[in-house]
């Protein structure tokens, strides 16, 4: 019975964040559309497009204190309202004032309208972060990686409908009627919320832990889980990696498509994350999490060195949407690892330090490879030195320089990944992971959520008065190999 409910309220959490997420993606973009269409101004739009993901990264840590602190549910309802009242603001300040002044960048109006949208969105993140925990809340743990899968597709559905319909909406709607439908949308999964149930109970006070960011108790989570952080680490380095291709993805596909057909040939590709997370709801990850990740990001960086080397659009569409395919399993793999050796009243300050390191990854790298593209490795390759260095593997046409760029960061990737087997870390954090014993999840009763007394969720371990334990003594875990 008690497996039925929380089976019942894992899928309306996954219903309500994927609601959630398609809005705060579908504005986001549509800001990004609107504000390039209207004032053709890539500085603005690049802006906007790095300060969302430096706003993730910035409150993440505080997001996951926040979800370790209160009940989940709590935790969405919050997250919808915040979003829903700066969304509503937005549309507010569109009102008040003309498009005209809302365009003018040097104005005040149009980053204080920005502004608002983007932090509607950034809240987002808090519901993520407490979408992971529930993961192991509602979950068993033999199907915690089938969930993640379930989870990436959700993300991939997200970035499917938006990638395609926040243009449309711009373009034949506008701004006005864009909010309007974020807005609705918003609503929507507040109203949806106040009606699921998540059986919970409230979590126990945290005396160690002082202040909205708990860095002391995040690192302490850390430190208990040996080889942990270098799994933060290698993730973050993967979407450094990951941040040279989500800069030169579009003007590669912008090379090969005009500009119509590229946002087609995307929307396909994106069709990768749902395919990619639906494998692993299906088939999991395997007894080795780990392996499983490492493995899948030495083909993901193979896929990238060899998915340009010609100008052909069947390769780079093919390859994109394999490559996007991948992504859910790696994500998927990493969430895994965390939900089973971290203690789950502290799994959300430990996500909210991954989200924070890995969020800021791709676009400090974008950042810095842009100008490096534009000014140093493309003319080097529309030159004669260049064609006759690389042409032999990279052939000819117009965007050999970005080819050559994506060349060596998948290499990168590839030996990377491959010398990580040979790293202490991944042997202890593997040990860790086949011998952590079960999570003790506190859970209220169905007749009511707040006084209940502590039960397990099916599969864990007995409820202990106290903390739940660390996972694994460090030096003793430390000692076994895989």
């Amino acid at each position: 019975m008690r497996s039925t409910v929380a089976s019942r309220a894992f899928a309306g959490v996954l219903v309500n964040t994927l609601i959630a997420n398609v809005t705060t993606s579908f504005l986001w973009f549509a800001l990004t559309f609107w504000v390039y269409i209207e004032t053709r101004s890539v500085l603005a739009t690049g802006i906007i497009g790095g300060a969302y993901m430096l706003f993730i990264a910035f409150f993440a840590m505080v997001f996951g204190t926040i979800v370790d602190r209160h009940r989940k549910h709590t935790v969405m309802l919050l997250s919808s309202v915040v979003s829903a009242a700066a969304f509503l603001v937005a549309g507010g300040i569109y009102l008040a004032r003309p498009e005209s002044s809302l365009l003018d960048l040097g104005g005040p109006w149009f980053w204080l309208f920005s502004g608002v949208i983007l932090f509607g969105g950034v809240i987002e993140q808090l519901r993520n972060i407490a979408l992971s925990t529930t993961v192991t809340l509602l979950v068993p743990e033999e199907r915690h990686a089938n969930a993640n899968g379930l989870v990436g597709t959700v993300q991939g559905v997200a970035f499917l409908v938006t990638s395609v319909f926040s243009g449309l909406s711009v373009g034949f709607l506008g701004m006005g009627w864009t909010l309007v439908i974020a807005i609705a949308a918003m609503a929507l999964t507040l109203v949806h919320l106040l009606f699921l149930r998540i059986p919970e109970e409230r979590p126990q006070p945290d005396p160690g832990g002082a202040g909205a960011l708990d860095l002391r108790g995040s690192a302490r989570a850390i430190r208990q889980a040996p080889g942990l952080f270098a799994l933060i680490v290698f993730s973050t380095f993967n979407n450094l990696i990951g941040g040279v291709y989500l800069a030169l993805m579009d003007p590669y596909g912008l090379t090969l498509f005009d500009a119509q057909t590229w946002g087609f040939a995307l929307a396909f590709s994106s069709t990768g994350f749902l395919i990619g997370g639906a494998l692993v709801a299906k088939f999991g990850l395997g007894a080795k999490p780990m392996r499983t990740l490492l493995l899948l990001v030495m083909a993901m960086g193979l896929l990238g060195a060899v998915f340009m080397l010609r100008e052909w659009w069947p390769l780079y569409v093919v390859g994109m949407w394999i490559y996007m395919a991948l992504v859910p399993p790696v994500e998927a793999a990493e969430q895994t690892v965390i939900q089973k050796v971290v203690p789950f009243e502290r799994q959300g300050r430990v996500f909210g330090v991954a989200a924070a390191m890995e969020a800021a990854a791709a676009p400090i790298t974008a950042f810095l490879i842009a100008p490096l593209a534009e000014f140093l490795v493309i003319p080097y390759m529309d030159g004669d030195a260049g064609r006759e260095q690389w042409g032999w593997l990279l052939g000819e046409g117009h965007a050999r320089g970005i080819a050559l760029i994506c060349l060596w960061a998948g290499l990168i990737m590839v030996v990377v990944a491959g010398l990580a087997f040979l790293t202490r870390s991944y042997r202890r954090l593997t040990a860790l992971y086949a011998q952590a014993p079960a999570q003790v999840l506190p859970v209220a009763g169905p007749a009511d959520e707040g006084e209940a007394p502590a039960q397990a969720l099916p599969g864990a371990g007995p409820v202990d008065e106290g903390e739940a334990p660390a996972p694994v003594e460090a030096e003793e875990r430390g000692r076994h190999g895989p």
